[in-house]
């Protein structure tokens, strides 16, 4: 079971031993907080580092240019073990429309893999959701949500 969606650190607590993979550690406190359960929980947790590709104010994440210096951080905890990237682009008007993210973020992932000397467990690239998952795949990516074009729209009363 994956947690895809922002995480609080307070709530960490309630979902650490119900799921597989968080997809959105975008800070430094969430990481420390996620590594604190884990070792309580007795488990490493495997983690994706969410990435704030266009530097949407509305949105979390890391920034891009913070990615490196991020990996390494994420690295050091004994409890967390880094499976790849998130990345969720500004809306686009068309499927192709956030290509030039898809690209961006995908260069940078397979710089990553091959930097880590020990990398055994960095292979997942969560880019693309229902709109423009085909661009996304094109892309690189070989985990993406679509949800919406599964079960429809929600509905955001």
């Amino acid at each position: 079971l994956h947690f895809i969606g922002h995480l609080q650190t307070n709530k960490v607590k309630y979902i650490i031993d119900k799921v597989s993979l968080i997809h959105s550690v975008d800070s430094l406190r969430l990481a420390q907080e996620i590594d604190r359960q884990a070792y309580k929980a007795g488990k490493r947790m495997d983690v994706l580092i969410e990435v704030n590709i266009a530097n949407e104010p509305t949105k979390s994440g890391i920034l891009f240019e913070e990615i490196d210096e991020f990996v390494g951080k994420i690295r050091s905890f004994d409890n967390l073990r880094l499976r790849g990237l998130m990345s969720i682009p500004p809306k686009s008007e068309n499927s192709y429309g956030n290509s030039v993210y898809f690209k961006k973020i995908s260069k940078k992932f397979i710089d990553i893999s091959h930097k880590i000397v020990d990398n055994d467990t960095i292979g997942l690239l969560s880019i693309g959701m229902s709109g423009d998952y085909m661009s996304a795949v094109e892309n690189g990516s070989n985990l993406v949500r679509i949800g919406s074009a599964i079960f429809g729209e929600r509905d955001r009363q």
